[in-house]
């Protein structure tokens, strides 16, 4: 050591333990700038309670089945919001009623997260089709239109079999569409409505699953819309109710005879989701204007809040949720 710079062995010893403890300190207690850098990087906070309108909401109606784009106001599926992070790559996903609604909300949340879709859709719902389609190309994925009546078998039939020509395989299946026409008085309802409601709701995704489960390989996925009607139905939702218990029975049913193949079933059971369903004699007016009033977040939701369970649901990450259903009650508790 130089003699021009004396120190002794404690004065080393003393300036490298507070070098030490300095250095530790500044590692646990970030400075002003780090925090302030993880502050603006972190996902705001977003109260549900305001986060979309609130009712009441305009009086409106529409003839059977509705379109989401003429709707006020109109819903939110995801068009600006739904952000993937490549969860469904390469995947091939089927969805019924994939013009609007649910199904809309899921089309656009797959395509995002790089899965190619077919969409199915009653012919006079073109329009929010069209939409949907471009949106999924945008995405530079496949979009397959492939209109028709889900209450003739023969359409269920050729629609899996266009699905698979199109895509080059099966491995999603979300069986959404769905007929809701509310009836105050079972002495009215026909046995018209009554089958179509049923051939809807119940016959289209037993067509639909029976054709597509030879050509699903172990990790497919099917994912089945069901309701909160399922649990507490309404007096004036007496066949449509009953559907949606089916439903959820279907898919437990089928998530047991599925599963050694390897291939899930799940359901999802919405509560009041702002959609054409409600404004095309799915809810009477009163109720419309009021819609999720009375949940606990005073407000109905809206599709695009459901659009991250549908991806959940066919991800590789939920291999071991089979037969469950998964609920966006707005608070109600059901399922």
């Amino acid at each position: 050591m130089s003699s021009d710079n004396p120190i002794s062995r404690r004065d080393l010893v003393t300036h490298l333990g507070a070098g030490i403890v300095g250095a530790a300190i500044t590692a646990a207690v970030p400075n002003a700038q780090a925090q302030t850098a993880v502050g603006n990087t972190a996902a705001p906070f977003v109260d549900p309670t305001s986060k979309y309108p609130k009712p009441p909401y305009p009086g409106q109606s529409q003839p059977c089945p509705g379109l989401a784009s003429k709707m006020n106001p109109r819903a939110d599926h995801g068009e600006t919001s739904y952000k993937g992070s490549g969860q469904l790559m390469g995947r091939k996903a089927l969805i019924t009623g994939g013009d609007s609604g649910m199904g809309r909300a899921a089309a656009i949340a797959y395509a995002r997260e790089g899965a190619d879709v077919v969409i199915s859709y009653y012919p006079t719902e073109e329009p929010d089709a069209r939409e949907v389609i471009q949106l999924i190309k945008a995405e530079g994925r496949k979009a397959i239109p492939i209109p028709g009546d889900l209450r003739e078998e023969s359409y269920c039939k050729e629609l899996v079999t266009k699905a698979i020509a199109e895509l080059g395989g099966l491995d999603i299946v979300v069986s959404n569409a769905g007929r809701q026409q509310q009836c105050e008085d079972i002495l009215q309802l026909t046995t018209e409505a009554f089958d179509a409601t049923m051939k809807t709701n119940i016959y289209a995704p037993f067509w639909i699953i029976k054709a597509a489960l030879p050509h699903m390989q172990p990790g497919s996925s099917i994912i089945a819309t069901t309701s909160e009607q399922a649990y507490d139905p309404a007096g004036n939702l007496y066949d449509y109710a009953q559907t949606k218990a089916a439903t959820m029975n279907y898919v437990k049913s089928l998530a047991k005879q599925f599963g050694p193949k390897g291939i899930r079933v799940n359901g999802v059971a919405p509560g009041p989701i702002w959609t054409a369903l409600q404004v095309s004699g799915g809810a009477t007016q009163d109720h419309l204007i009021h819609s999720g009033e009375t949940y606990p977040l005073r407000r109905a939701g809206q599709p695009a809040e459901l659009a991250s369970i549908y991806v959940q649901l066919a991800a590789n990450d939920a291999s071991y949720t089979t037969g469950n259903i998964y609920g966006a009650g707005g608070g109600a508790g059901q399922p």
